[in-house]
């Protein structure tokens, strides 16, 4: 794989449906050959991130004013070095402070971790890198 391959996954803004972005990044890890803690790492990243979104920076469950029938999207750049993973949904505002216990645990569990809000939407982006030595 020379180039990054770009998967994108869009599912409803409903936590109901986490389970399905925690399952396509746990396949691509696995398909990268990536150790059983770097897939539940990104697993676990990947539902945090998403989660953090769809509560709107504390602004409730519901999706803090994220339209009814709105989509979140989820894009896998895999390359065979890394997965970068960027989970978007519409509206801003929707980032809680970097000084809390959810980015502390995204910061732990990947390489890298950021944000950008546009003006249609708000996006967290994950890098996690495979460990030397799993060829």
């Amino acid at each position: 794989m020379d180039e990054a391959e770009v998967i994108e996954v869009q599912v409803p803004v409903d936590p109901a449906y986490l389970a399905v972005l925690r399952t396509a990044a746990a396949g691509l890890a696995t398909r990268l050959r990536f150790t059983l803690g770097e897939i539940e790492d990104l697993r676990i990243a990947v539902d945090e991130a998403a989660a953090m979104l769809i509560a709107g920076g504390g602004k409730g469950p519901s999706g803090g004013g994220i339209a009814p029938g709105a989509e979140m999207t989820c894009r896998f750049d895999v390359t065979e070095a890394d997965v970068t993973v960027s989970v978007s949904v519409p509206g801003t505002g929707r980032l809680l402070g970097t000084d809390t216990i959810p980015w502390r645990v995204l910061n732990a569990l990947t390489g890298t971790v950021s944000t950008r809000e546009s003006e249609s939407s708000t996006t967290i982006t994950l890098v996690k890198n495979r460990t030397d030595g799993n060829d």
